[in-house]
């Protein structure tokens, strides 16, 4: 593609291709493609199961597929002011779908998160938690701007609605997300360690809490403490297919611990992974996500812009959190709880709120070329997201 377009072309395409970070673009594609390979390989005994045709899953992964792709490079095109306005808009529209949820929305598995719609079920909180990191970004180092501003207070209010929306689902899991978002935006502006430790603290008292207050986390707690006090059939199914797998795998489509492994298409699609490919592909998996985090990190460490470091680091931390629950709950590491793995899972708003999402990460983090054309290939870059939102 580097052959379509000079180093002089002035064309939106022509810009975006030589300031995206084609490493990070090329990284995301591969996931998308081993998604494709795992969500074909683990979705038709679900398929077959529920009493739906064999491809039934493949086939909406598919149809979602384009419209998430072109979602992220279209969200990659927009400048650091047009993201903050689409956050903005996106973070409207899914608190008031969190609201809605609470009182129409359709019920799957003892919560209420999703909202019906024909022919699909969004799930708002999915798109609600990239928006926020990207509109508390833009509060907080609003402040760090004008000292007068309360953006701090804003970012604090709008995280304890989400949070408390999130809490009336319940959604133990997508809560805890947020909390490490919030997290990692307060720790990334510089604020005082004792504030961090306080939001460690309260986070803590709030797991303690929860256990009490809703069953279905006492039980997944008590389960991942002790897993004959309950039924852990999934999670001993997706240790007994990565025991299966062993080093090499059982071959694409090989597998059949999957046979029996009602979430194997989406909250446990790891184990597919482990069992087919083996351990040897789920380290190679590993890379491709810590390489995603690394680039994205690295890629905001010379940026002076306070937005885009914290909208970024933010979005990562969001993306990495939500790779580690996953891979966490399949090795039974941590309690089960059911989260995609980013553009690796099936699921229909959770692929286009993490294209979405990847689709800003990539936006904020382009860098502009600074140079003549007489300086030939001598070019200096500056951080695209170097400009003042």
């Amino acid at each position: 593609m580097t052959a379509l377009f000079s180093r002089t072309d002035q064309s939106v395409f022509g810009r975006w291709w030589w300031t995206v970070d084609r490493g990070m673009l090329a990284a995301l594609f591969t996931l998308v493609i081993f998604g494709i390979v795992l969500v074909t390989a683990a979705s038709p005994p679900v398929a077959e199961r529920i009493g739906v045709g064999e491809f039934h899953f493949i086939k909406r992964h598919l149809i979602l597929l384009g419209p998430a792709l072109v979602l992220m490079i279209g969200t990659s095109l927009l400048s650091p002011r047009n993201v903050w306005r689409m956050a903005s808009l996106m973070l409207i529209g899914g608190i008031l779908g969190l609201v809605i949820v609470l009182f129409s929305g359709t019920e799957i598995k003892g919560a209420q998160r999703w909202i019906h719609l024909p022919g699909f079920s969004l799930q708002p909180s999915e798109f609600v938690k990239p928006a926020f990191a990207v509109v508390g970004a833009w509060f907080i180092a609003k402040q760090k701007e004008h000292a007068n501003f309360p953006g701090s207070r804003i970012a604090a209010g709008l995280f304890l609605l989400i949070i408390t929306l999130l809490l009336l689902q319940p959604d133990l899991g997508m809560s805890f997300v947020t909390s490490c978002i919030y997290g990692a935006l307060i720790f990334l502006a510089g604020f005082p360690l004792w504030i961090v430790a306080v939001m460690g603290v309260l986070g803590a008292l709030g797991l303690v809490a929860s256990y009490f207050v809703f069953d279905h986390v006492q039980s997944r707690i008590d389960r991942f403490l002790d897993p004959s006090s309950g039924d852990s059939y999934q999670v001993q199914k997706a240790l007994e297919a990565f025991q299966n797998g062993g080093l090499l795998g059982t071959g694409p489509g090989q597998g059949t611990v999957k046979l029996s492994l009602p979430d194997g298409h989406a909250d446990f699609i790891f184990a597919v992974a482990g069992e087919e490919l083996g351990m040897v592909f789920i380290a190679a998996l590993l890379l491709l996500f810590g390489f995603v985090l690394l680039r994205g990190f690295n890629r905001i460490m010379d940026c002076n812009d306070m937005f885009v470091v914290l909208a970024v680091g933010a979005l990562l931390t969001m993306f990495g959190m939500q790779a580690l629950i996953h891979m966490g709950s399949s090795v039974h590491l941590l309690p089960a709880k059911g989260m995609t793995l980013p553009f690796i899972s099936y699921g229909g708003s959770s692929l286009l709120a993490i294209a979405w999402a990847m689709g800003m990460v990539l936006a904020l983090t382009r860098r502009q070329v600074r140079a003549s054309i007489a300086r030939g290939s001598a070019l200096h870059k500056k951080a695209y997201s170097g400009r003042k939102v």
